[in-house]
């Protein structure tokens, strides 16, 4: 079990797109481990390979009542979303201690590449749909108070900067 470190705000690698994964190999497979044991040991339901330095476009996402339905996505990219949002308070543990509601689709079909280097299209729906957004945010450098209006977004880094401080 390999947990990592994850990046902390505002690291400049969190604000940069990730590189498209040519192929699954077994280097890939070992990074996606790492980032379940990372997921893990934290209490999210995701996470993005840029949130622990690997600017892969690699994510993972158990939003599973018992973490036992792991989805690895390399590419991962939306085809359809729903019109019906659904909100849910989201954080990351690259800014801990701070998070915000934010409204994203409540379903979303994803076309990615799976564990076995397949294609694969798939329908999420609620808290699973909400969490790969939210990693596909990161793999495409955004956080997920980038959603926010601008005064909320200033507020909640302006409190982040207090805590840090």
């Amino acid at each position: 079990m390999t947990v990592r470190r994850c990046l902390s705000w505002p690291d400049k690698r969190l604000r940069t797109p990730a590189t498209e994964v040519p192929e699954i190999t077994d280097e890939i497979r070992a990074i996606w481990q790492d980032m379940i044991d990372t997921m893990d040991a934290m209490p999210g339901v995701g996470l993005a390979g840029p949130q622990i330095g690997v600017m892969l476009r690699l994510a993972v996402v158990d939003a599973s009542d018992r973490r036992n339905r792991r989805i690895r996505l390399a590419n991962p990219e939306i085809l359809h979303a729903s019109p019906q949002l659904r909100e849910h308070e989201e954080a990351s543990p690259n800014l801990p201690g701070h998070s915000a509601v934010i409204a994203r689709p409540r379903a979303v079909t994803v076309r990615f590449l799976d564990e076995n280097g397949m294609i694969t299209r798939r329908d999420f729906v609620d808290l699973e749909a909400t969490s790969v957004q939210h990693q596909i945010d990161h793999l495409n450098g955004r956080m997920y108070f980038d959603r926010l209006g601008r005064v909320k977004r200033d507020m909640l880094l302006r409190r982040a900067r207090k805590t840090r401080a």
